[in-house]
């Protein structure tokens, strides 16, 4: 029986650390001459993923610095929680102009803009990038970010309400061009046929929206949509529009729950299951021999400070750390906010966490397993989860920057190739193309 061969995309931040806490003090990002805020670097990381034959590089992003833990920023610009970060959107256009195939996705919110800006903004991306646009659809839990809005933070049911009416407008903007409606006749003249060019006349609880989209009809039509939802109601949006989904489980026994429930979800929308591709997330750490990769997975833990874990997973829970016990188990907490990630607040062997154990672990990478070893044990790694949890590849996570990505490419993409488990080529030039 042929393998399935995996899809493999890129995690990135235009800031100076992605998961990694440690990743802006690694001597291996150092000796690169490490700056995150020259374009130059993401073009070169997407050549260099585009080498690797990788569906499509990805930027999250928050429109934050967190004073959720302890109540002061001071903890997330001295460790790099996720702070500084600046707006990824505009390298996609740089990306784009150094490739010609490899995906180009980035993170937007649905919870501060309105849908005739983001379908204007992601169309014009997708014709920019011929057609290999992806837009990360995001609603934005935390407070400092609604805060900076001048709004107050939603629950979740109410975000996704919101955000299901955002994407039905997009959607419909999209749309509101034929696929012939240029027409481009100098003699008649006639540039573009208006009985082919449609008002969406739009009326609904959160939005207005007259059209049509003055942005002709892209090749992807709209961009690929991702989506990272863990909630219920996060799931169904992800299983009702997704063409990806980025997700973070450790254990590979509740990766593979998550990836039965989003797949059986998405029937409910009538879609196939092969509709969507979910991607794990994992941290490789790759050495020359098992030993060796070890003591770099040793030296890159050992650089993440207490202080730079508890302030990233305040800020992802929305939830201040410093009040609880840091020696009491995670698990047993019940606070509302702690239950969305309560997957992460145990080992691989099902022994709880205490408050501290899983904040390390969240500077370190986020929640996201680290695998360890040689190109071929890391290949062994990501085969054995997929056996495992299913899912369809991998998001990617760097320890340091580029060099990481450098390795993977270079020493893990041909054992994968060799194995018959990743594709040797692209069969398309369009993001839609390398997801199918």
């Amino acid at each position: 029986m042929p393998k399935n061969k995996m899809h493999l995309a890129q995690f990135l931040v235009h800031g100076p650390t992605y998961h990694s806490q440690a990743m802006w003090r690694h001597p291996e990002t150092a000796a690169r001459n490490y700056d995150w805020t020259q374009p130059e670097l993401y073009q070169h990381i997407a050549q260099v993923c585009e080498r690797g034959k990788f569906d499509m590089v990805f930027f999250a992003d928050l429109n934050y610095i967190s004073d959720t833990y302890q109540g002061s920023l001071e903890p997330a610009l001295a460790n790099a929680a996720q702070a500084p970060e600046h707006d990824p959107i505009p390298l996609l256009s740089w990306m784009a102009a150094a490739t010609s195939q490899i995906g180009l996705g980035a993170t937007l919110s649905t919870s501060h803009h309105h849908p005739f800006y983001a379908a204007r903004l992601w169309a014009t991306i997708d014709h920019l990038t011929k057609g290999r646009a992806a837009w990360n659809v995001v609603t934005s839990l935390n407070h400092n970010q609604a805060a900076n809005y001048g709004e107050e933070r939603q629950d979740a049911d109410a975000r996704y309400e919101r955000a299901e009416e955002f994407m039905e407008v997009c959607q419909k903007l999209w749309r509101s061009w034929d696929e012939d409606a240029l027409v481009m006749d100098r003699a008649a003249p006639m540039f573009a046929d208006a009985a082919k060019v449609h008002r969406i006349e739009h009326v609904g609880r959160h939005f207005r929206s007259r059209g049509p989209l003055n942005v002709v009809r892209s090749p992807q039509v709209g961009p690929a949509i991702l989506q990272a939802g863990t909630s219920p109601k996060g799931m169904d949006f992800a299983a009702r529009y997704s063409n990806g989904i980025f997700a973070i489980q450790p254990r590979a026994a509740d990766a593979a729950k998550y990836f039965a429930e989003v797949k059986g979800r998405m029937a409910d929308f009538g879609r196939a299951p092969t509709d969507c591709k979910i991607l794990f997330g994992i941290q490789p750490i790759i050495g020359g021999s098992e030993a060796e990769a070890a003591e770099k997975q040793e030296l890159h833990n050992s650089l993440v400070p207490i202080e730079g874990g508890m302030a990233i997973l305040s800020a992802h829970l929305d939830l201040d750390l410093s009040q609880l016990d840091p020696n009491e188990a995670m698990a047993a907490r019940q606070e509302p906010e702690l239950q969305r990630l309560k997957t992460r607040y145990h080992k691989e062997s099902g022994q709880p966490m205490t408050v501290a154990e899983v904040a390390q672990r969240h500077g370190q990478s986020v929640g996201l397993p680290q695998f360890v070893g040689t190109p071929s044990s890391i290949a062994d790694q990501m085969e054995a989860f997929m056996a495992t949890a299913g899912g369809d590849g991998f998001m990617l996570s760097p320890i340091y920057c580029p060099g990481a990505i450098e390795e993977f490419v270079d020493l893990v993409v041909p054992e994968l190739q060799r194995r018959g488990l990743f594709r040797t080529d692209y069969s398309g030039a369009t993001l839609g193309a390398h997801l199918s």
